[in-house]
């Protein structure tokens, strides 16, 4: 094991019990201890995985996060002390993959770290290999991760692009909130599924500007994406 993780926090005791249980399972392990350090580092280093506090001096983490999810395209987990599920949202809509609320538990943490940096690893691939996948005036990239809604490009995350190309290789199949959580997040995955459903408020802000309305919500199940 040989994952690169930035453990970002202006509490040195927090960053520095994160950092003994991850070097103890093997992960190389840097630290900042504001947001331009944290900045700094994650482009000098290019971490395979950041941990995030959100709460921090000289740029706060939303911005961070913002600036370095496009940049880096690696899973960033937001540590925060707010409950508030707005908070939450805005760190999801920002780029974040995860957050996760202090005072928290270690196993926990490092659950998630593992179950994102193996969902990272993995690419998902449609069930024809196919590089270009159409749905009505929709177009999905996968060798470029690029997607193109009538020719103009369309700006995803990593969790965005890899939940709408998974319905978008299974037309008209309904993927339960729970399977998709699975696929996406990881078989380790501690979330629960409204994160499922803030990814896809999300993409649907991003895809259904043309009145089209791509991924349909089946009650009491979950999603499927409608064949146009």
């Amino acid at each position: 094991m040989n994952e690169k993780i930035l453990v970002v926090d202006d509490e040195a005791a927090i960053v520095d019990l994160i950092k003994l249980e991850l070097e103890f399972e093997g992960y190389q392990v840097e630290t900042a201890y504001d947001g331009m350090e944290a900045m700094e580092k994650a482009m000098a280093t290019q971490p395979d995985l950041i941990i995030l506090d959100i709460m921090l001096p000289k740029k706060n983490g939303y911005d961070v996060c913002r600036e370095l999810a496009p940049l880096l395209g690696v899973p960033i987990i937001l540590l925060t002390a707010k409950t508030d599920i707005i908070d939450k949202v805005l760190g999801l809509e920002l780029g974040a993959d995860d957050f996760i609320t202090k005072p928290f538990d270690n196993r926990e943490l490092l659950a998630r770290v593992k179950a994102h940096l193996r969902r990272s690893s993995i690419t998902i691939e449609p069930k024809k290999q196919e590089t270009l996948l159409k749905n009505g005036e929709l177009s999905i990239y996968s060798d470029e991760r690029m997607v193109m809604l009538n020719d103009q490009e369309i700006h995803l995350t990593p969790k965005e692009f890899e939940l709408l190309f998974l319905l978008a290789s299974n037309l008209e199949q309904v993927f339960p909130r729970d399977v998709l959580l699975e696929k996406i997040w990881g078989y380790d995955y501690y979330g629960d599924t409204r994160t499922v459903d803030m990814h896809v408020q999300r993409i649907r802000r991003k895809i259904d500007t043309l009145g089209n309305k791509y991924i349909q919500t089946v009650f009491g199940i979950g999603y499927k994406m409608r064949k146009l």
